[in-house]
């Protein structure tokens, strides 16, 4: 059925169709970049480095948050003297 005259495309036994296609294994760009930092930041040595420094730059940003003063209201004046003190 599948001889030299028919066409390579029909044939069921040319495995030319089915191969993968090798341009996409060598991707590059920034996604490919971001894949390959999660996949190395998941690997067990590294991951718990990635995770002690997520974890002092939450406390750190916790802290600082914290330390800020928040901002007075513009035009309030003081308040009644019906107000309830606590």
């Amino acid at each position: 059925m599948c001889g030299a005259r028919t066409s390579p495309a029909i044939c069921p036994s040319n495995p030319a169709p089915f191969q993968a296609k090798r341009s996409m294994e060598k991707e590059t760009g920034p996604a490919t970049g971001i894949r390959g930092f999660a996949r190395w930041a998941i690997t067990p040595p590294q991951s718990y480095a990635v995770y002690l420094i997520c974890l002092f730059l939450v406390a750190g940003l916790s802290f600082y948050a914290g330390t800020l003063k928040p901002k007075k209201a513009v035009g309030m004046g003081p308040p009644p003297m019906s107000a309830p003190r606590y």
